[in-house]
């Protein structure tokens, strides 16, 4: 049986080929597809690498960051000896926002919508372009707040779980105010100010009110769109020695 070539030989010549025509290098291909794909599976894990961090320990520092402040708040209520204008606002958050539905538990509600703020794993009412009204003002209005989605504590991350009716309930030092779902826009433009208005019309009310509202980027992982959700208020219960939660709560 005649003898065969090893099949990784270089051949020098090639049937129909000239004589002393070579094969094409395929070293040289092979090692530019390996260095290709080593910087493909880097490229990956760098990419992976950023979710991570983006979307967990982000919510790992924020969620610090924010149970330290909400325990400042709470300390500062607990040595206040007098109810008054500046009793709401501590420096460090005005009262902690309770919606059962997102199952995130209370999310500190601070001064501010921008970056700097809500990075901080909180809610921030509204200051510009529309002023939120602050319910311990006891003026009609609209208590205007928002949150991240996704990354950096993510408090408003389910609330596409809200449903019409569900209770949204704010705490203070002295009251816990509970107001009632009852309506949603799931997607709307992030320019979309009116919102945010004193008698948000787009929600169907036409008249002043005690309402609340709830807006955070849509879909989940962009900031594309808005998500908005309106509540009305229902009730103000005065907050007892033990700090009971309304029955809403618990």
């Amino acid at each position: 049986m005649a003898a065969t070539t090893d099949d990784t030989e270089e051949q020098t010549d090639a049937p129909g080929a000239a004589p002393g025509a070579r094969r094409r290098p395929t070293g040289r291909i092979a090692m530019a597809v390996s260095v290709f794909g080593e910087l493909l599976i880097t490229a990956g894990l760098v990419l992976g690498l950023f979710v991570v961090y983006s979307l967990w320990w982000t919510n790992v520092i924020a969620d610090r960051k924010a149970d330290r402040a909400g325990e400042k708040v709470r300390e500062t209520w607990a040595h206040q000896q007098d109810t008054g204008p500046g009793a709401l606002d501590t420096k460090n958050g005005i009262g902690f926002l309770h919606v059962p539905s997102m199952k995130n538990g209370e999310v500190l509600v601070e001064k501010g919508t921008s970056t700097d703020v809500l990075n901080n794993g909180v809610a921030g009412y509204y200051t510009d372009p529309a002023k939120a009204v602050l319910p311990t003002t006891g003026k009609t209005g609209n208590f205007t707040l928002a949150a991240h989605r996704d990354g950096h504590g993510a408090k408003f991350h389910n609330i596409d779980k809200v449903k019409v009716g569900d209770p949204v309930v704010f705490e203070t030092r002295d009251d816990w105010y509970v107001y009632k779902v009852y309506d949603i826009l799931p997607e709307t433009s992030k320019y979309n100010v009116k919102v945010l208005s004193q008698i948000p019309k787009e929600s169907g009310k036409t008249k002043p009110g005690h309402y609340i509202t709830l807006t955070t980027c849509t879909p989940v992982y962009t900031s594309r769109y808005r998500y908005v959700v309106w509540g009305e208020l229902v009730r103000v219960q005065k907050v007892d020695s033990e700090r009971t939660p309304p029955k809403e709560l618990r």
